[in-house]
């Protein structure tokens, strides 16, 4: 009888590690129910209580302005649906692995973002996709609503290649816009979970779907925090094969909070042609300036704008006819005396305002036309990855490095370490605008790098070159920037002058099945079947599983980061105890995966009931697991 009160016990003191990312619409009623708890009745929601509280602010007119196309409901169900794959670590695909926070993820991106969703909630600054556009053509990310982990497993590979679901979007289908919003809306919905309060995503997009993506956004982000559409010139040349030449695309900008964002944002850098406006050529001791007119359109002035000024020469000047001084007599005087006003080298030119550099050094607000001399153009864009690739055209669209780092240079602060997601990642030229952007102004911010392993073309240049999938592409131009910039001191700031050190590195993590035993179920419902079947649970783990995939699956389901810090133990001598430390979320388990944990670990893992140790199922007795259970936080496999 004792001994069965001691399982009894244990069995109620251990849980079992998370198997599957967190069911968002369960989240989302528990936010509800924190709320408005007395719209809850037995757990559930009434409707009927719910629009009682709400009154008026319910719209319930026939005529209401809604959004909505065929699939919508698939696609919500999609999100909803937790997933129980997992992130794997690809060592040797990546640089400085152990000592980097940039992160590349190969994976279809709703996945992984349903994977970080735990630990990078509400940590990333800004996002910038390039989402592929709606042309008709190939289109890879038809999601299976029944299981989308199989659909990426087939796409990429890794499964049986029957029905490979590359396939056209043609407007012919009737749901021509219909896939691509249906594909757009749940990504979407996960990138402002990830987002920080003072965050922004940033989208390219062109006119076929810039007005559906601008209601899908209004629904997702809320009309409210719409910050800006952006014009960007794409190509300089003219486009002769069509009615008309395009020659701009759109970058539509939303934050999570329009009032926060527009309190963080920063402003642009001084361009060297602003700089060279400013020199200082009567040694003024505040530095460089440039002079601005101090004469304005008369039209709205008033009579004290209207009066003659002595120069220093002995000249008596108005203003300009139609013109008057666009300060006030006693204002002009007082910027004479601070020696603020410049009548040229003569003394007697037109009084000119000086503008110091050190006043302006703030910087400059952004435009919403961003010309292709500021930011590059795809043109520019092709030709600098064809040499970065040693000649090798490799990808045909990408985007320039200049254009992503403007998103980044206003969204961003080098003095933060802010995160920068990119999950439509292609041929990475965010991951590119990161580190060069850290090596000019000496910033910390990191990347996470989201791209499916699409195939590349069996006739393309890329193939031909040796690149199977973009995903591969991605990779490799990270490697060959972060090697140019070891070898070439390249950048305003000079690596050894920075105040912490330099991060040219990224891990690469790959999506895949999880290492946890599915339950496949019995088509006999009989009870031998499923005796025989929950034999083959007794071991948790799938056959041969990798001890560093399993705690990083183990790490990524219950909130931690990808760049956190694994180490064994060395003080543990009769079993291999790993501690997990995410330093940013300043919180640590142990794990430990050996068949059978000894007595003698136990008592010395000094544990308190705020730790969390990890372990398999089966290597705990009933003993060791009451134990444990009344150390700490315990959790089995």
């Amino acid at each position: 009888m004792k001994s069965t009160t001691k399982s009894k016990n244990a069995r109620v003191a251990r849980t079992s590690v998370v198997k599957e990312t967190p069911n968002i619409l369960e989240e989302q009623i528990e936010s509800l129910h924190r709320i408005i708890p007395e719209a809850f009745s037995e757990s559930k929601v009434d409707f009927e209580k719910l629009r009682a509280i709400l009154g008026e602010t319910i719209d319930t007119r026939p005529e209401r302005f809604t959004f909505a196309w065929a699939g919508k409901r698939n696609a919500i169900q999609i999100l909803q649906m937790p997933t129980r794959a997992t992130l794997i670590p690809a060592r040797n695909e990546s640089v400085d692995f152990d000592n980097t926070k940039n992160l590349f993820i190969e994976g279809d991106n709703l996945e992984v973002m349903k994977l970080l969703y735990k630990a990078y909630f509400g940590k990333v600054k800004v996002i910038y996709i390039d989402p592929p556009y709606n042309t008709g053509n190939d289109f890879v990310y038809p999601d299976n609503y029944a299981d989308p982990l199989h659909t990426y497993l087939k796409i990429t590979g890794q499964k049986d290649t029957e029905g490979n679901l590359l396939t056209s979007n043609p407007e012919t289908s009737g749901r021509f816009h219909s896939t691509w919003l249906s594909m757009v809306y749940p990504r979407l919905f996960l990138a402002r979970q990830l987002l920080s309060d003072d965050g922004s995503v940033w989208m390219s997009i062109d006119d076929t779907e810039v007005a559906n993506l601008r209601e899908i956004c209004n629904e997702v982000f809320g009309e409210e925090n719409f910050v800006a559409t952006f014009l960007w010139e794409k190509r300089t040349t003219r486009e002769n094969r069509r009615v008309f030449s395009f020659n701009t695309d759109y970058i539509l900008c939303y934050a999570k909070n329009k009032d926060l964002f527009q309190a963080s944002r920063k402003m642009l850098p001084l361009s060297k042609e602003v700089l060279d406006r400013y020199s200082n050529p009567d040694n003024d001791p505040r530095g460089d300036w440039q002079s601005v007119s101090l004469n304005a359109q008369a039209g709205h002035a008033t009579p004290n704008q209207f009066y003659t000024i002595k120069t220093p020469g002995g000249r008596a000047l108005s203003a300009p006819p139609g013109r008057c001084w666009s300060v006030t007599k006693p204002r002009m005087d007082e910027l004479i005396r601070d020696k603020r006003v410049w009548f040229g080298k003569s003394g007697n030119n037109v009084p000119r305002l000086k503008v110091f550099l050190s006043e302006a050094e703030e910087g400059l607000t952004p435009q919403t036309l961003w010309t292709a001399e500021e930011v590059g153009t795809n043109d520019s864009a092709k030709k600098a990855l064809i040499e970065l690739f040693s000649g090798k055209d490799v990808y045909d669209t990408p985007k320039p490095v200049g254009l992503i780092k403007r998103i980044v240079q206003v969204s961003t602060a080098s003095s933060h370490k802010d995160l920068v997601l990119d999950f439509f990642a292609g041929s990475c030229p965010t991951a590119q605008s990161v580190l060069e952007l850290n090596r000019d102004d000496g910033g910390n911010r990191h990347f996470i790098m989201i791209q499916l392993q699409e195939p590349t073309p069996e006739d393309s240049s890329a193939r031909k070159a040796g690149y199977e999938n973009i995903a591969e592409i991605g990779k490799e131009r990270i490697r060959r920037v972060i090697a140019r910039m070891k070898r070439e001191k390249t950048g305003r700031l000079d690596p050894e002058q920075r105040n912490s050190k330099e991060d040219t590195g990224f891990r690469v993590f790959e999506l895949d099945v999880s290492n946890y035993k599915p339950w496949k179920g019995v088509g006999d419902k009989t009870a031998e079947a499923y005796a025989a079947e929950m034999e083959t649970h007794i071991e948790s783990l799938v056959d041969g599983w990798k001890k560093e995939n399993v705690i990083y699956e183990v790490a990524i389901k219950e909130g931690f980061g990808l760049t956190s810090n694994i180490e064994q133990e060395k003080k543990y001598e009769d079993n291999e105890v790993w501690r997990v430390s995410d330093f940013e979320k300043e919180q640590t388990f142990l794990i430990c995966l050996d068949n059978k944990i000894k007595t003698s670990t136990i008592r010395s893992l000094g544990l308190t009931k705020d730790n969390l140790f990890v372990c398999r199922d089966t290597a705990l007795d009933d003993t060791g697991a009451a134990n444990l259970a009344l150390q700490c936080n315990l959790k089995t496999i």
